[in-house]
């Protein structure tokens, strides 16, 4: 080939190339694993590695349910780049060698119930094993995972963010008002005014969020019907993945001196009237 044919022909090879889409980078693969807790249950779990963002989110069902049940966000959020580990909790779906949940004892603060606090625990440590760092991993709950949840975040508190679905101040024994007065982290909350115990319950787990983090690290939820996994997929999908991106709001500060502040009195002093009985802890729709 003549000199000035090669040189033709590598510049517009190299033309060519520069026009070329851009191959996208290949996503990571669903993985199969199995977690092993402290106390020797052997649990069934998927693993989906964070591809856009950061965040990975650990994944606890209700009571009675599977991993399964979070097929649909599991498909929102790899969509949007997140992670996830999905587990069945011990004596649920495939975890179930050492027995099945139907036979574990229903009360008591050391019940199997209980126990499952190594389940979510377990699970975090596999994320740290993938060199995934504590202030990068979510834990969601939903129903009784909820709970499982909360009380998983009071017993790693380098857990900085917090998802419950449907949860109740006791379930199963498994109480969600002393983890959430020991939890500094970031916490959404959300609950169907349909279930009017379980919204009421989810109400004052909010506020008790409140009193322990303050407001900008509380995000509260609401829907009219459903609850646990249907109303995640009905009704929260995109808020949820929305307090994934920004779980804690932004601080804002005053323009102004609130009305009222006397002549010299800076506006972070000025007392304000206290807010009628009950309309702080119990949302309006309960007052009906």
């Amino acid at each position: 080939m003549p000199f000035f044919g090669l040189k033709k022909w590598v510049c517009g090879a190299v033309l060519a190339g520069l026009l070329l889409p851009a191959q996208a980078a290949p996503k990571t693969k669903l993985q199969t694993v199995e977690l092993t807790t402290q106390d020797g249950w052997k649990l069934a779990a998927v693993y989906q590695p964070a591809t856009d963002k950061e965040i990975t989110v650990v994944l606890l069902h209700d009571l009675g349910k599977k991993k399964e049940e979070f097929a649909s966000f599991e498909k929102a959020l790899t969509k949007e780049g997140f992670g996830y580990l999905a587990l069945d909790l011990r004596g649920h779906g495939q975890s179930t060698a050492n027995g099945e949940y139907k036979t574990f004892a229903r009360e008591g603060e050391d019940n199997p119930f209980n126990q499952m606090v190594l389940d979510g625990q377990v699970a975090v440590n596999f994320l740290k094993s993938k060199k995934i760092p504590p202030q990068q991993i979510v834990l969601l709950g939903a129903g009784l995972g909820a709970n499982v949840a909360a009380k998983t975040a009071q017993a790693m508190p380098e857990i900085e963010y917090l998802a419950l679905i449907s949860p109740n101040v006791n379930i199963r024994d498994v109480l969600t008002v002393p983890a959430l007065r020991a939890y500094k982290g970031a916490v959404l909350i959300a609950a169907s005014a349909g279930d009017r115990k379980g919204f009421l319950e989810a109400s004052i787990l909010r506020n008790v969020a409140f009193l322990t983090t303050g407001e900008g690290n509380v995000t509260f939820l609401t829907a009219y019907d459903f609850t646990g996994h249907e109303l995640l997929d009905k009704y929260l999908t995109q808020s949820v993945l929305q307090w994934l991106e920004t779980p804690r709001k932004p601080e804002v500060l005053p323009d102004e001196k609130p009305a009222g502040a006397a002549p010299g009195v800076p506006a972070d002093r000025v007392l304000l009237p206290a807010p009628a009985a009950g309309q702080a802890l119990v949302p309006s729709v309960l007052l009906d």
